[in-house]
């Protein structure tokens, strides 16, 4: 497991209030009762830890992160690209 995926995992397990434990890359949002405010929570949360902006809507964030995986695909993608 990289740092990275460790720091996302960690804070969607704090933000979330799930067990670190229950987080596989395809457990789902909403099966995880991970709620929507919550999802923004985790949003903002890795944002700051990783010094980025992740694209979404606010408005849709659970469709938009499905997956423990979504999330973290979406900051790996992000920390991926070259500062402009």
């Amino acid at each position: 497991m990289t740092e990275l995926e460790n720091d996302v995992l960690a804070i969607i397990a704090e933000k979330g209030r799930v067990e670190r434990d229950r987080l596989a890359l395809d457990a789902r949002l909403a099966d995880l009762e991970i709620a929507s405010l919550d999802v923004i929570e985790i949003v903002f949360a890795l944002e700051e830890r990783f010094g980025i902006e992740i694209p979404f809507n606010a408005n849709d964030a659970r469709k938009e992160f499905d997956t423990v995986g979504d999330v973290l695909r979406a900051v790996e993608s992000v920390v991926a690209k070259p500062a402009a």
